[in-house]
């Protein structure tokens, strides 16, 4: 079992904040993308209307 020091992390291209591995995540992490759901469906909107904010 590791510490959680030394969980893998990843920055979350919607709102630029690192988040860590989480056990739900164990066998697709290196798809894992979005730190949220509200993250997932703020950076799916952004990448459809390139002039939303």
């Amino acid at each position: 079992m590791q510490k959680k020091r030394n969980l893998p992390t990843k920055i979350c291209p919607a709102c630029n904040r690192p988040f860590s591995w989480r056990k739900k995540w164990e066998k697709n992490w290196e798809y894992v993308v979005y730190c949220s759901d509200a993250c997932r469906g703020t950076g799916k909107r952004q990448k459809t209307n390139p002039n939303s904010k």
